[in-house]
């Protein structure tokens, strides 16, 4: 029974990964889930009891996935500026990715305080990983300059997100060659 409750569980998430990054957060909705995953409505309340919750989740599972990915990407990098670069790099190449489309449009939503607060402390997570490297690169302010260098990050991941006239591949080495130029000082 309980092998299951965690095999639907798993449907749901995944379900709820695809309506994600088909239709943003408005897309997510219970009677959505119930259709896609064939369980009735009142089987999905049985897991979740709000929208929020299902993004929490989503949040707990596929966030340590994809900062584990960017982790790996900067430890195969041998120096500090060779770290940045994996850093952008990987986060622009998990773009298509369902599991990242559904946490970039789960952060651009409406949510309540404490799935806020999951995502900013993976987010933080992330931005940590990046900090010591631009230290080593010799940065005064390695957390700010770690914080500009998300930021951009952010902004490439949007304009790949809406389908920009220019191609994704440019796109990354553009973010790369700003965020190693700008933290080359």
């Amino acid at each position: 029974m309980a092998e299951h409750r965690s095999m639907q569980r798993a449907a749901l998430l995944d379900a709820a990964r695809s309506l994600l990054s088909e239709g943003g957060t408005e897309a997510l909705t219970f009677p959505a889930l119930a259709e896609r995953t064939g369980l009735a409505r009142s089987s999905v309340y049985e897991y979740f009891r709000s929208r929020a919750a299902v993004v929490e989740e989503l949040c707990e599972v596929d966030f340590p996935v994809w900062a584990a990915d960017v982790s790996a990407a900067m430890e195969r990098a041998g120096t500090a500026e060779a770290k940045v670069e994996a850093y952008v790099r990987q986060q622009l190449e998990l773009v298509g990715d369902r599991r990242h489309r559904a946490v970039v449009a789960i952060s651009a939503s409406e949510l309540d305080a404490g799935a806020r607060e999951k995502i900013r402390a993976a987010h933080g997570g992330l931005v940590a990983m990046i900090v010591e490297a631009l230290g080593d690169l010799g940065h005064e302010q390695p957390r700010l300059a770690a914080m500009l260098v998300q930021g951009v990050v952010d902004a490439a991941v949007r304009r790949i997100e809406l389908g920009a006239a220019e191609e994704p591949g440019a796109i990354r080495d553009a973010a790369v060659s700003m965020a190693l130029r700008g933290v080359r000082g």
